[in-house]
């Protein structure tokens, strides 16, 4: 079983997909993170209902993840 913080680690400057609790899908480039899965993403798309906007760089609270994906 992969523990979070390795997943992270594999996954630096790659594409994630990250669920989020409130039903929000983003998906960008993971420059940065820390022990508590806070994370740093650039060129972030976020999807909710069916509409998309580009958020470009953004900061991301850990607890707020529900799953991720690298794609």
């Amino acid at each position: 079983m992969a523990l979070p913080l390795d997943v992270l680690e594999k996954a630096m400057n790659q594409k994630l997909s990250l669920l989020l609790k409130d039903g929000r899908v983003i998906e960008g480039k993971l420059t940065g993170y820390d022990e508590y899965m806070n994370m740093v993403l650039n060129d972030v798309e976020e999807t909710f209902e069916q509409n998309k906007r580009r958020l470009g760089t953004v900061i991301l609270r850990g607890n707020n993840v529900v799953s991720i994906s690298i794609l």
